[in-house]
């Protein structure tokens, strides 16, 4: 079938080896998407950056930036300077992580949804000055909330940001969670799967094929165009990434993304059905679910007394382990969050790379 044959393109992209076939599958899958949102099989081209080219790994590193710390009372910074952060990042490439990723918060983001006790850099200025100071390292937000921003100003920074990369930007993107930051810059925080789904439908056009025409209830496109478009362009422009877990952002995921994320877990344990959650998604639009680049991401720790009971902790083979059970399962690639987010705590994290490495 044509999915099965598209999957196939998609496996040796990941390896590296774009087929010679491949920029002319693009404009029959863009020609596609001009007439339904449904990503067919999947865009083929751009889901090789969730591999990095060169490694010959069952399943690919990503690493969580930046530091994330509360302020002290009265304190006007709780981040780190913005060069110190490239330093960060150049280190995490060397010890051999394959991509970056970066939060899109206007604050620290509590889980119990607390008051935010401190800020962060700005997720799009800071990936646009990484791009630049690492030149052909993969990134992408993770991700990037869509009710912060117009859908057409995402797609703009989407192309920018992907000709800043030379091709190397990947656009997650979500719906939000925290609400206190809604709140504080007074975004409605109301029907956001809704408003999701109306942005999706605008960006994913506009990088797609760069045009969109669409009158939704909160946003619309009316004949708008995405110009200039990147360098992907004639391949269907950057791959999109869903974070996504509840059944309807799932089919979303199915129906639009070139990948999915798992979004933080506790064990490989349950990840499973989830997976299955996503398969029947897929089943339910009518996609192969081979054709989904599927990834995963857990938090480690190196302190003893972390409270966080979902974190991985013990030897560098032992982490490992736990990082060679997500590819078992067929992820293409793994996010890990080391907190907290020091250089130091990279270095030590370069063992547990290279225990995964010897398989």
């Amino acid at each position: 079938t044509v999915g099965k044959w598209v999957a196939g393109l998609v496996v040796m992209n990941e390896l590296g080896h774009r087929p010679t076939a491949g920029q002319a599958v693009m404009r029959l899958l863009t020609r596609v998407v001009e007439a339904s949102p449904l990503a067919l099989g999947g865009l083929v081209a751009g889901v090789s950056m969730l591999l990095t080219p060169g490694r010959q790994r069952p399943m690919s590193l990503a690493v969580m930036l930046p530091l994330l710390r509360p302020a002290q009372p009265g304190a006007a910074d709780n981040g780190e300077d913005f060069w110190a952060l490239v330093e960060k990042a150049k280190l995490a490439i060397e010890i051999g992580f394959d991509m970056i990723w970066f939060p899109d918060h206007f604050t620290l983001a509590s889980p119990d949804l607390s008051p935010p006790q401190g800020g962060i850099w700005e997720s799009w200025t800071s990936l646009a000055g990484l791009a630049a100071a690492l030149p052909g390292v993969p990134m992408g937000p993770m991700v990037a909330c869509t009710g912060f921003h117009n859908p057409g100003s995402i797609a703009k920074m989407t192309e920018t940001l992907d000709s800043i990369s030379r091709g190397n930007f990947v656009l997650g993107v979500g719906c939000g969670w925290y609400r206190p930051e809604y709140e504080m810059f007074g975004l409605p925080f109301d029907h956001r799967v809704d408003r999701f789904e109306e942005a999706l439908h605008i960006i994913s056009s506009l990088t797609r094929t760069g045009s969109a025409d669409f009158e939704g209830k909160y946003y619309q496109a009316r004949n708008a165009i995405n110009l200039p478009r990147g360098p992907r362009w004639q391949e269907g422009g950057p791959p999109i990434l869903l974070g996504a877990k509840g059944p309807r952002m799932l089919r979303l995921t199915a129906r639009y993304a070139d990948a999915w994320n798992s979004d933080w877990l506790a064990s490989p344990d349950d990840l499973a059905p989830m997976l299955a959650e996503l398969d029947k998604a897929c089943a339910e639009v009518g996609r192969d679910p081979e054709t989904l680049v599927r990834s995963s991401s857990s938090r480690f720790t190196f302190d003893a007394a972390d409270p966080n009971p979902a974190a991985v902790r013990g030897t560098p083979q032992e982490m490992a382990g736990v990082l060679r059970q997500y590819a078992d399962l067929g992820m293409r690639q793994h996010l890990v969050t080391i907190d907290p987010r020091t250089a130091e705590n990279f270095e030590r994290f370069a063992p547990v790379i290279e225990a995964f490495d010897r398989g």
